[in-house]
């Protein structure tokens, strides 16, 4: 018996698979966030904003690119709801993992020079973390599986991939958050 022969029983596995995939995904978030958080924790404002070479970012600079990624995925999610797209197959999104092919950030993700305090970081990330939390939350899950939106290395990526690549893009810096604390001896 193959479930795709009871269409409705099929579009229901196919919902709660979704639903599953999308606690999931935001279960994978939270928890590398808590991660990325811990290891922070005990490091001093200053130590947190120093680079350890010029062409570097510090940890603070990590921080702000993640909360400017998790923003503007949110916000362009929010605006490829308005259009129709065409569904797309899913990307292994994990080799964002590998770190030893280094990928530049576009600008508008490159992280500022200014001093931050742990404190207004966690604010800012708390902010970009609700934001995409109410969006998962109100954003059903045919739009989450079949809008699309392109991304510059994976090409077209439905939105519940955008979901899980947001926990594997802070898993990446996390790594690279571990490699600057180690450079600078913290």
């Amino acid at each position: 018996m193959c479930i795709e022969n009871f269409p409705c029983l099929y579009s229901l596995t196919c919902i709660i698979l979704v639903n599953m995939n999308r606690g999931e995904s935001m279960e994978h978030n939270q928890k590398v966030r808590e991660e990325l958080l811990e290891s922070v924790s005990y490091l001093s404002d200053e130590q947190l904003n120093t680079k350890p070479e010029e062409a570097t970012w510090s940890i603070m600079q990590n921080l702000e690119h993640l909360y400017l990624m998790e923003k503007t995925i949110v916000q362009r999610m929010k605006q490829e709801l308005k259009y129709h797209s065409e569904p797309t197959s899913e990307v292994p999104i994990t080799v964002l993992l590998n770190r030893s092919k280094k990928v530049e950030a576009p600008d508008f993700l490159k992280p500022s020079n200014e001093f931050f305090s742990l404190k207004e970081m966690k604010k800012k990330l708390d902010s970009s973390r609700e934001a995409l939390i109410n969006f998962v939350a109100n954003t059903s899950e045919e739009d989450l599986t079949n809008r699309v939106m392109t991304h510059r290395l994976f090409g077209p990526l439905c939105l519940k991939q955008w979901v899980e690549l947001i926990g594997y893009h802070e898993q990446r810096h996390l790594k690279q958050i571990e490699e600057v604390k180690e450079a600078l001896q913290f």
